[in-house]
């Protein structure tokens, strides 16, 4: 099972980087006229969805630690559970920015 939701996290994270590519090159075709809000909100779409396939990745690695864990494996798991807690902080903060910049340009 913990192999089917890691195959889950590699196809959302495979369409995330092909929507990214495609609005990555709509924006060279045809540039906004504001091409760094832009930049910044295809970055931040794309890390929305990297930050949803690192969920599926720590549902994998709980999975496994589940069966039969070590010491080890839960030292692995509390990493990379602290990671993600980090990155989705900064991550929000980031969106909560843009969303801000976004309101005072309108």
């Amino acid at each position: 099972m913990a192999t089917g939701v890691e195959v889950a996290a590699a196809l959302v994270i495979a369409a995330a980087v092909l929507v990214a590519l495609g609005r990555a090159a709509t924006a060279f075709v045809r540039p906004s006229t504001q091409p760094d809000v832009q930049k910044e909100s295809l970055r931040l779409e794309l890390g929305r969805w990297l930050a949803v396939a690192l969920e599926f990745t720590l549902a994998a690695d709980i999975l496994r630690t589940a069966i039969a864990p070590s010491w080890d494996d839960i030292g692995k798991l509390a990493a990379i559970a602290a990671l993600r807690t980090l990155l989705n902080f900064f991550l929000q903060r980031e969106i909560d920015g843009h969303q801000a910049r976004q309101e005072d340009r309108d």
